[in-house]
């Protein structure tokens, strides 16, 4: 008599408004066959209460999509008890494994079941293949370029950072593009969970090096541990 296993479950959670229809669909082929938990950082807020978590002049600075579709800017000190109590709810409800699908860096959270940021997956997997090549990396947002070069220098001593948003109209991305194939840069990282497989084409066909796009490494190597 055969058994059969139950489905495992992935949390995912977002750092705007769920369901992100614009991202989970192009991570669950590479997932595998779980089933996807959805959570947002932003869930349930109005928004005038997202608008009040703007960042300052000092704040760490993170742009996502809401659930209507638009783009809303915030900063990082705000979101993160509503980020704890999301990843709470879903080993609540089950989750084998929860992936913070977001590329912006977080101190650690209390967790009990593996918790897969996705700064972290990007990174190494981007260590691996491209270590001190000519790297050239696209964020969303001009506020965000020094952060980006923070995050990445240790990689490369030959950095270059553009800033194409993933939302909106792509006329940004496409200069951060044209930047890039400038540089003669070696391999492009679109950083940023919102760039899609779309995109990805396009920053290859404007530069015409490798390109590796955020969401696909992190499902890639998030799916070893739900295997």
């Amino acid at each position: 008599m055969t058994t059969l296993c139950a489905r495992r479950k992935v949390g995912l959670i977002t750092i705007g408004q769920s369901p992100r229809v614009d991202m989970v669909p192009e991570m669950l082929p590479l997932l595998g066959d779980v089933e996807p938990l959805e959570r947002g950082a932003l869930d349930g807020l109005t928004a005038a209460e997202i608008a009040a978590l703007h960042p300052g002049p000092d704040d760490y600075t993170l742009v996502t999509r809401l659930r209507d579709g638009s783009s809303a800017v915030i900063a990082e000190r705000h979101i993160l008890p509503r980020m704890q109590a999301a990843i709470d709810e879903l080993e609540a409800a089950g989750a084998d494994a929860v992936v913070l699908v977001c590329t912006g860096e977080f101190p650690p959270f209390r967790h009990t079941v593996p918790l897969l940021p996705a700064e972290r997956l990007i990174v190494g997997g981007v260590r691996a293949i491209a270590a001190n090549s000519r790297l050239g990396v696209i964020c969303p947002l001009p506020a965000q370029v020094e952060m980006t070069r923070a995050k990445w220098g240790n990689l490369t001593a030959d950095l270059h950072v553009a800033a194409g948003s993933p939302y909106g109209d792509l006329s940004d991305l496409r200069e951060a593009a044209r930047r890039l194939r400038e540089a003669a840069v070696e391999y492009v990282v679109l950083d940023c969970m919102g760039f899609t497989n779309a995109m990805k084409d396009l920053v290859r066909a404007e530069v015409g090096v490798p390109v590796l796009l955020a969401r696909s490494v992190v499902a890639r190597l998030a799916a070893e541990v739900l295997a």
